[in-house]
């Protein structure tokens, strides 16, 4: 690589890592924030979501992938897991962490 070329990459890098050091909170990804957005909504339509609802979503991965989202959303303060009436089943809440999001 030339002087020019990886004098510029190295700025870029250097701003990137400022950008990164300015919001320090880890970052979603497109398949959490989808699984988020589902979430926010039902919570405000008055809609129950249990987890097999979100891991059954097909088309944003599969079944092990999303249920590994929903554990990095739980970690991070996103979501909420209840047991619901039967003790089976878990439903999904919203943080007020992700409503203020």
């Amino acid at each position: 690589m030339s002087t020019a070329k990886s004098s510029c990459y190295i700025r870029f890098l250097n701003l990137i890592d400022a950008l990164d050091r300015m919001n320090p909170g880890k970052k979603l990804d497109s398949v959490e924030e989808s699984l988020l957005d589902k979430i926010i909504l039902s919570f405000h339509e008055n809609q129950s979501i249990l987890v097999g609802d979100l891991i059954s979503m097909s088309e944003l991965g599969s079944q092990a992938t999303l249920h590994g989202r929903l554990k990095n959303l739980s970690a991070l303060g996103y979501i909420k897991m209840a047991a619901n009436q039967d003790g089976r089943k878990k439903e999904v809440v919203p943080s007020k962490m992700a409503l203020k999001r």
